[in-house]
């Protein structure tokens, strides 16, 4: 059968999706110069598609919920469709931008068709416009998204010729619902037989099975306990409708690499000390009390290895992160927060959200759906935090030249805030997703960021080199 069939993980974005909580991730690209005319553009993607023909698919659904849906060929593929041109209304600010960026993030994308969308948008100030991307989660992650950029962007300002396609696109036939369920019906049979097979193989070696085995365990059990403790309510964990703000917030990595070189940590330690920071001061200007609160972050990690850079589909696992909103130290908030993702590294908690992740696969599509209803109910966590290395040197488009990339995350269900942050040739964007109603402060929000980042950069002017990183 012509099909590819999602993954437990991709699917479970599914799952999680309704009519409020959209599962696409996006960004809002800044780039310098003119903006392209619409019909090279669409020409310039149209050259290019061939490199991701899942682009080109829609999602094929198994009868009666036996199976998981199918990436099939679209036969009514439209170009013009998904790659969208619009203009900004007076005075084509920033301001401006972040409004169109917060409706086109409010539209959940058309499952009867290929799950993306790109809208070109004329002009931003005087000497630059915008590229809107939108995606769903089902599709692609936060890494596989940073290395897509290479179908559509180049490494010098001379467009490259892309490779040329073998065939003219010819969209194959779609399946029958007869031959979506007896394929899922025969997948069903004969991968648990595939997987005793591999477990066989796996016993001769019972020293490495036993410690690897333990190791996994440890890591489930790690996070069945962050789990077993809900996060405390707060203004980021009430019901959500269909509608976002965006938000963003400029950064220097350099910046960022400093205050670790000199307060100990790593940069993402940084980051979630930035955030923390950043909810600290927006809690308390809403009147919610601080002292001893700690809320819980859901932080990405990708486990994508570089034999899979540039696959689609997700490859991620999560941590879940104490922040401790009621330090008002920053110093001390990094130097909690790096003791914590260590901690958490140590004690193998992505690694029992991989395992998770991988029996999904297994599951049948009523318990993964159920599941991920269950989770989403359930108050695990605060808000989704998510940083996303990006690439260090410049990108062009049409030799127009990638200024500033501004990265949103999806809210889920009863999460009415999501950061994320996307590091690109020497700075760290951050963007900030937010419900309309409950998050109409959400630029405040954004400030709070700049300022909380702000205050470590110059504590960490006034420490010596190396005072804190044995702490």
């Amino acid at each position: 059968m012509p099909g590819e069939r999602l993954s437990g993980l991709d699917a479970s974005f599914l799952h999680l999706e309704d009519d409020a909580a959209h599962m696409h991730v996006g960004t809002v690209l800044l780039l310098a110069g003119g903006a392209p005319a619409y019909e090279d553009f669409l020409a310039h993607v149209e050259r290019r598609l061939h490199l991701v023909p899942r682009y080109r698919r829609k999602l094929a659904f198994v009868p009666f919920g036996q199976g998981r849906p199918v990436w099939v060929d679209d036969p009514s593929f439209n170009l013009r469709y998904h790659v969208r041109h619009t203009a900004l209304p007076e005075p084509r600010d920033e301001e401006q931008l972040r409004a169109l960026a917060g409706r086109v993030f409010s539209q959940r994308l058309d499952r009867d068709k290929p799950l993306w969308e790109l809208w070109l948008v004329d002009r931003v100030g005087e000497d630059r416009f915008a590229i809107i991307t939108k995606t769903h989660h089902a599709l692609v992650d936060g890494i596989s998204g940073v290395d897509m950029l290479s179908v559509l962007f180049d490494t010098r300002p001379e467009p490259a010729s892309p490779p040329p396609a073998e065939d003219r696109w010819l969209p194959r036939p779609l399946p029958s619902r007869t031959e979506l369920l007896a394929e899922a019906l025969v997948e069903r049979a004969t991968v648990p037989a595939e997987a005793l097979r591999s477990l066989r193989a796996l016993l001769r070696t019972p020293r490495r099975v036993a410690e690897g085995a333990l190791e996994r365990l440890a890591g489930v059990g790690a996070l069945a306990w962050a789990g077993l403790n809900p996060a405390p309510p707060t203004p980021y964990n009430r019901r959500i409708g269909p509608h976002r703000r965006f938000a963003w917030v400029r950064a220097s990595l350099g910046e960022a690499k400093q205050i670790k070189d000199v307060l100990g940590g790593t940069v993402n330690d940084v980051v979630l000390a930035t955030v923390t920071g950043a909810l600290r001061r927006h809690l308390r200007r809403r009147g919610v009390r601080t002292e001893g609160l700690e809320l819980k972050a859901m932080v990405p990690v990708s486990v994508r290895s570089d034999l899979e850079r540039g696959a689609l589909g997700n490859r991620v696992t999560a941590f879940v992160v104490a922040l401790p909103v009621w330090c008002e130290d920053p110093v001390e908030r990094l130097r909690l927060l790096a003791e914590e993702t260590r901690t958490l590294k140590e004690g193998g908690q992505a690694v029992g959200a991989e395992v998770l992740t991988r029996l999904a696969g297994f599951a049948p599509p009523t318990v993964l759906s159920q599941a991920a209803r269950l989770v989403s109910r359930r108050r695990f966590f605060n808000l989704v935090v998510t940083n996303v290395p990006g690439p260090q040197f410049p990108l062009y488009l049409m030799g127009r030249e990638l200024l500033e990339p501004f990265p949103m995350v999806p809210l889920a269900r009863n999460l009415a805030l999501g950061i994320a942050i996307l590091s690109y040739h020497g700075r760290l964007d951050f963007g900030l997703v937010g419900d309309f109603d409950e998050l109409a402060d959400l630029d405040e929000l954004a400030a709070d960021v700049a300022e909380a980042l702000e205050e470590l950069r110059a504590a960490a002017e006034g420490v010596e080199v190396g005072t804190l990183s044995a702490r």
